[in-house]
């Protein structure tokens, strides 16, 4: 089923909508909440949670792309659920990966920032076709998707040092180009 069809559906109120989502969509939600939690549970709770706001959110919103609409939604509920589960203690994954970003993006929490954010999701998107592609799709699966420094060095052949050195060098492109 086309995505303006699923959308339709869920205008109309059809829970055909949620079923269909899912055949569609449902792994590769499933794919970006694994990636961050690493628990299938706790996967498959936050998807069933992406196919929950996705009907309370469509109407009013009206998504351009339903791909990222859902992606974006699963991708932040599987960050919530992972600090909730990890509030009192510190793990590599989800953290380190978090923690590469934070000198270059700040964290803040109003009206101002979220218009910010905004252009700055703009910029980083400009950035990010200033790469080369494979660059670009390092980056993105390593701070989008949240795949582990270990998969991603034996998918690109490397190893994880100089995979770590290389994404060191991205992040350090990416500042330098918000600095701008």
């Amino acid at each position: 089923m086309l995505d303006n069809e699923i959308i339709k559906l869920y205008y109309a109120r059809k829970e055909q909508a949620i079923s269909e989502t899912a055949v569609k969509y449902g792994k590769y939600l499933n794919h970006i909440a694994f990636g961050i939690l690493g628990s299938k549970e706790d996967s498959e709770e936050c998807v069933n949670d992406t196919y929950h706001k996705a009907w309370n959110s469509i109407p009013p919103q009206l998504p351009d792309s339903l791909i990222a609409f859902l992606g974006r939604i699963t991708r932040n509920l599987s960050i919530s659920r992972y600090r909730a589960n990890h509030a009192a203690k510190r793990y590599d994954g989800m953290e380190l990966m978090l923690s590469e970003l934070e000198e270059c993006i700040p964290d803040h929490n109003d009206v101002e920032s979220t218009i910010e954010a905004k252009m700055l999701s703009e910029m980083i998107s400009k950035w990010l076709y200033t790469l080369e592609e494979s660059d670009r799709v390092l980056f993105v699966r390593r701070y989008w998707y949240a795949v582990s420094a270990q998969e991603l060095a034996a998918e690109f052949n490397t190893t994880v040092n100089r995979l770590n050195v290389k994404l060191c060098r991205l992040r350090k492109s990416l500042k330098a180009y918000l600095e701008l």
